[in-house]
């Protein structure tokens, strides 16, 4: 058998071998929902202000001729000095059924770390929250959407035989989207309303949307600053973020709370299931990716509630029930099926939330890794 041999990635070329590897491995698998090559490469190059306080590192995996793997290092500086760590992150990590390929691409992210005084490495993480992260652990033929990542058992097997323990679990609920919406929890909602002097908004054009779009990202740092890992996203991510995601926004569905003086306190943001759509798509935009995507967009019977949070200082006060009734009502409207969540970090208040209070199914559990270097 022919030695494995890994190799950094150093141009434009050996770029896209590594951003199609993935895509490539799982072509076959039904839940597998491809990434667009154009995206990836932008996250990968200097296009990504996420570089801007992280260093970056690729490599991809050889047996012969054939790409076999692929792995990024990354030192996120500004996590670094947040949490008080040394870690160097894994991601993009992918490979055959091989531990021997496993291994060596994991060793060589942990040497990479080592060389630049890290004692900590952990994955599989992006540059920030906005990105992909954590492997599934329970579940692994679950549904997945088009933010989450996708890893066979094969992968939790070899890492945990590496010696990485988790770090941190999220979980991921289903539910039915259209569940009716009581009486009485319509009429607390109006009393939180009125109580507080809130609003919730209600959206006629894309036009609107934009003026709380950076609201959107800033009450995000601030409903998710205690997280796993968590830094606050800088303003060059924030017009990123913006330029990606509100062009995806389903007007019904991006339902946000604001204060007395226009502040957005509480926010829930679901998108409409692109999952056919990018399927289809297969990594390419052209010639006829984008057609694929933008009818998903436009007719859907599932959604993904892809962020929702409150500020701090409003938790505990029933807020989240305003956006998630708005959210059933639109559901309904729309002949929504099902609802599926992005993870929720388990034991945190949202987490809590859909065990205890919504008719949500645990649908898969995820997790973190890590190991002292």
């Amino acid at each position: 058998m022919e030695t494995i041999i890994i190799k950094e990635v150093t141009s434009r070329r050996e770029l896209k071998k590594f951003v199609t590897f993935a895509n490539k491995l799982f072509k076959d698998v039904p839940t597998y929902i491809p990434t667009l090559d154009f995206d990836e490469i932008n996250l990968l190059t200097k296009k990504n202000p996420s570089l801007e306080h992280a260093d970056l590192k690729l490599w991809l995996a050889y047996r012969g001729k054939d790409i076999v793997g692929r792995v990024a290092g990354i030192i996120n500086h500004s996590v670094n000095q947040l949490w008080n760590k040394k870690a160097v992150r894994f991601g993009w990590f992918d490979f055959v059924e091989n531990y021997e390929v496993f291994e060596k691409l994991f060793d060589t992210v942990v040497e990479y770390g080592r060389s630049q005084g890290m004692n900590l490495i952990e994955g599989p993480f992006g540059f920030t929250d906005m990105d992909k992260e954590c492997w599934v652990i329970e579940n692994f033929e679950a549904r997945q959407n088009m933010t989450t990542l996708y890893n066979p058992k094969y992968y939790i097997d070899f890492v945990e035989r590496k010696g990485c323990e988790v770090a941190c679990k999220w979980a991921q609920y289903q539910m039915p989207a259209s569940q009716p919406i009581p009486e009485k929890v319509g009429r607390i909602n109006e009393l939180i309303l009125k109580k507080y002097n809130l609003r919730l908004l209600h959206f006629k054009s894309r036009k609107e949307v934009y003026p709380y779009a950076r609201k959107f990202f800033l009450a995000i740092n601030g409903a998710f600053k205690d997280l796993y890992d968590f830094v606050p996203f800088t303003d060059k991510e924030i017009d990123s973020y913006i330029k990606q995601y509100i062009p995806f926004v389903n007007l019904e569905f991006a339902n946000f709370v604001v204060d007395e003086n226009d502040n957005l306190i509480a926010f829930g943001l679901s998108l409409p299931d692109l999952n056919a759509g990018f399927k289809k798509a297969n990594g390419k935009l052209f010639p006829f990716g984008w057609y694929h995507i933008l009818r998903s967009l436009h007719h859907f019977t599932d959604i993904d509630l892809l962020l929702n949070g409150v500020l701090p200082e409003w938790q505990k006060r029933g807020v989240h029930s305003i956006y998630y009734s708005e959210m059933n009502k639109n559901s309904i409207k729309n002949n929504v099926r099902w609802a599926y969540t992005n993870p929720q970090i388990i034991g945190n208040e949202a987490q809590r939330i859909w065990d205890t209070t919504y008719d949500a199914t645990p649908l898969l559990k995820r997790a973190i890794f890590k190991k002292s270097i």
